[in-house]
């Protein structure tokens, strides 16, 4: 099948790299010159475990293209992907401004007896598939006159088809879906949309097929569902902390219950990202616009920005509430493992609060630190490993769980920090071990091992 993907950000390009691996040529489009020149000399221009690998087959084999002009990338494809960014606006709202520009373009270019699928990959709010096929067909009519349209002539249909890509596996996501979601009302661009995923779900994962408008507001449903238990279970760290539970175990107790399951349950500094903050608060003023209080979700992010400083008191305490002068060295600076990605990082969050308090920053991160060099410049200093950006720290913050944070050299640490003092927000390490070590160590809702360095 020709396919069309406009868009190369994270979404788009790992739906066009992960097509074209199943045989499928897929020409991706992309306003960015200079990123369409990199794609096509085979630079990836994110970091994704995995993609790179099929990335550069399938350019190879030609089954992988890149261009700026929509006209060219769309000219005989089958299925169009919009995959655009809908950033929020001030009011929250995601802003549609570029679907519903492409959708007007797409009103100009499609002929009336080329019939396409539009599908919306993007995360959008419920009714966007309905403008964007009034976008299209008020555009088409300018150009076809006479009363006629793309939508008269039967020139294409809208679907709804969102993505459920997890960063850090989103290769594996999209190869292997627990389930397709597919909003449509065709029946044509039903039986397209099925063949063009039947080999992603040979193991007999669902496609399930439903309205547009659900499929639309299954998107926001799931990450804030999400969302909510990740900050239920930090809720839960902050009540172990005074009464003395350790979360730990009251994860494992809950989440040996089938109903609630084991994922998303960890405690941790908040979460980031692309999605949860993004998508939570769209649903929020979609709910707002239809005059319905959303109650649960306004105090799944109040819970969600206070925990992004959940340590801060606890460092402030240690040093007497005093920390200028204090350097602090920084582990993690993406918003999860796996992902060059910063947006929303509660790292960011713990290194603004402690510069406002007169102290200094040296950070590592495996792969984030390019973009926060970019966003920050000098007022951090960044560390070449893990160990060098502990030289003459007063204490260890952790704010993201790289796997190689895990089991590190606690006697390195120990040489190259001042004091035996570790803040980790990530729960990567067992209590009463690191305290055996002779640390001074605070975590997420359980004990605190406290010694006298």
């Amino acid at each position: 099948m020709k396919i069309a993907v406009v868009g190369t950000g994270y979404v788009g390009l790992v739906t066009g790299t992960c097509f074209a691996e199943t045989g499928n040529k897929v020409t991706c489009i992309d306003i960015d010159e200079k990123k369409v020149k990199k794609l096509s000399g085979g630079e990836i221009t994110i970091y994704e475990p995995g993609l790179e690998k099929i990335f550069l087959r399938n350019l190879k084999e030609e089954r992988l293209h890149f261009t700026q002009d929509l006209a060219e990338g769309i000219k005989d494809a089958e299925v169009i992907f919009l995959a655009l960014p809908t950033p929020p606006g001030e009011d929250g709202s995601a802003d549609l401004k570029y679907i519903l520009g492409v959708a007007k373009e797409l009103g100009k270019i499609i002929q009336p007896g080329d019939y396409k699928v539009i599908v919306d990959k993007s995360t959008v709010p419920v009714g966007t598939a309905e403008r964007v096929e009034a976008a299209i067909t008020e555009s088409s009519a300018s150009v076809l006159g006479d009363g006629n349209d793309l939508k008269k002539a039967g020139a294409f249909d809208v679907v709804s088809n969102p993505e459920f890509l997890r960063e850090g596996v989103a290769v594996d996501d999209f190869m292997k879906p627990d389930r397709v979601v597919i909003g449509t009302s065709s029946e044509k661009s039903r039986k397209i949309m099925n063949d063009l995923y039947a080999p992603f779900v040979r193991q007999g994962n669902p496609i399930i097929f439903m309205d547009l408008r659900s499929a639309e507001l299954t998107k926001y449903a799931a990450n804030s569902f999400l969302a909510t238990k990740i900050s239920f279970m930090n809720e839960i760290a902050q009540l172990c902390e005074r009464l003395g539970a350790d979360v730990d175990m009251v994860r494992k107790g809950i989440g040996s219950d089938e109903r609630i399951g084991r994922r998303f349950l960890f405690p941790g500094i908040g979460y980031g990202g692309s999605c949860f903050p993004k998508d939570v608060q769209a649903l929020v003023k979609s709910s707002e616009d239809v005059r319905y209080d959303f109650k649960i979700l306004n105090a799944v992010m109040s819970v969600n920005e206070a925990q992004k400083l959940h340590l801060l008191p606890k460092i402030k305490q240690y040093f007497n509430n005093d920390l200028r002068g204090k350097k602090f060295a920084l582990w993690g600076l993406a918003f999860k493992p796996n992902t060059d990605d910063i947006r929303e990082a509660p790292a960011l969050y713990i290194i603004d609060a402690l510069l406002k308090e007169g102290a200094s920053v040296s950070a590592y991160d495996p792969e984030a630190m390019k973009n926060v060099k970019e966003l920050l410049g000098d007022t951090i200093e960044f560390g070449e490993n893990q160990y060098e950006c502990l030289r003459e720290a007063d204490a260890l913050i952790i704010a993201t769980e790289w796997n190689e944070f895990r089991t590190p050299d606690f006697l390195k640490i120990v040489s190259f920090l001042k004091k035996k003092v570790i803040f980790d927000g990530r729960n990567l390490f067992d209590v009463n071990a690191i305290k055996e070590l002779g640390f001074h160590y605070e975590s997420i809702g359980r004990g605190t091992a406290t010694t006298n360095n």
